[in-house]
């Protein structure tokens, strides 16, 4: 299925969970810097990188695995979390997808395949190898699919899972998502990442001769398309797979912490980028997905202007309920310290 080919109603669905994911995580930035105790220490966001993890979801079955990072409050929405206990977990309510104890960094939804996530750079990658392996040894037809960035690549762990999967032919699919990327070399070009030496961060797994392709992750219907394709020749055992989703980081990324510049994303902005902070007007009109797709929509006739409008107020809504439901779930006892320890 071409990503041209998805119908209006499935973009409005993307589009919503778009939009909820940017909600959600702007109630998060304001969470971490409205209290003084509510998140302890760093948190990553997944504004602006929207369309790369709502796109490859969409092409995932209810029993696939998915794996992910540091920035794991997007991709679980992105797979189909309610944010009530993503939001939950994330200041540690015993309401959270992981009862409170995972934090940030760890929120955990089995029940939509995501069994684990990790904080360390690279470590996800090889608990999806594993995942992979174990399909291919119960010989079903489900599809490994892990989320990590472009300083994964660094790290010896993603060598050596790179290099099994492709010897041992796992069902895995590997979504690196660059967000070093400037908006014309999304589509096209030669570049280095952040901080890897290869022209091309696909170069490395071509090495391993695993199948690689480039994506814009700026666009929730090109990367809709590649990952169904994709994962369909997954499950006929043609894995594993590289993908370079390229993308251009949102600013707001750019310093220590986030930081909402001008405040949440005001739905103006998206139909005039000229009115927002400086800082984000190039961001806004060249690399933004939601308000890329919000436009293209519009343009296209698909939608109208207040048709969109209403989608990101009842994204609003839910982000906002979400953000109470957390405040006003209890924090685990002390008594239950030891609850769910198993060695």
């Amino acid at each position: 299925m071409a990503g041209s080919e998805l119908s209006v109603d499935t973009l409005k669905s993307a589009l919503h969970r778009m939009m909820l994911i940017r909600r959600a995580e702007e109630q998060v930035i304001d969470l971490a810097t409205s209290f003084d105790d509510l998140i302890r220490g760093h948190y990553h966001v997944y504004i602006g990188q929207e369309a790369s993890g709502v796109g490859a979801c969409m092409a995932l079955g209810p029993d696939d695995y998915m794996f992910t990072t540091h920035r794991n409050h997007g991709h679980v929405i992105a797979r189909g979390g309610e944010p009530s206990p993503v939001i939950a977990e994330i200041i540690g309510r015993t309401t959270g997808y992981n009862k409170g104890r995972g934090g940030t960094f760890h929120v955990i939804a089995k029940h939509l395949g995501v069994l684990q996530t990790s904080a360390i750079v690279g470590g996800c990658v090889p608990m999806a190898a594993g995942a992979a392996f174990s399909i291919k040894k119960r010989g079903t037809d489900q599809v490994s699919l892990v989320f990590f960035g472009d300083g994964v690549l660094e790290e010896g762990a993603f060598h050596e899972a790179l290099n099994m999967s492709s010897l041992w032919k796992l069902p895995l699919i590997m979504m690196c998502e660059n967000n070093s990327v400037l908006p014309e070399g999304r589509r096209q070009g030669e570049y280095p990442s952040s901080s890897f030496a290869a022209t091309q961060l696909a170069d490395v797994a071509k090495a391993m001769n695993v199948e690689t392709h480039v994506v814009d992750g700026g666009d929730v219907r090109e990367v809709a398309g590649l990952l169904t394709e994709l994962a369909h020749r997954t499950r006929a055992g043609e894995g594993p797979f590289f993908i370079e989703s390229r993308m251009t980081r949102w600013p707001g990324n750019r310093g220590s912490f986030p930081e909402l510049i001008g405040g949440p994303h005001q739905m103006d902005w998206t139909w005039d980028p000229g009115t927002a902070d400086a800082r984000l007007q190039d961001w806004l009109t060249n690399s933004d997905p939601v308000s890329l797709l919000c436009r293209s929509l519009v343009e296209e006739g698909a939608m109208t202007r207040e048709e969109v409008e209403e989608i990101d107020a009842a994204t609003r809504k839910e982000a906002e309920e979400a953000r109470e439901f957390a405040l006003s779930s209890p924090t685990p006892s002390p008594e239950s310290a030891m609850d769910y320890i198993f060695a």
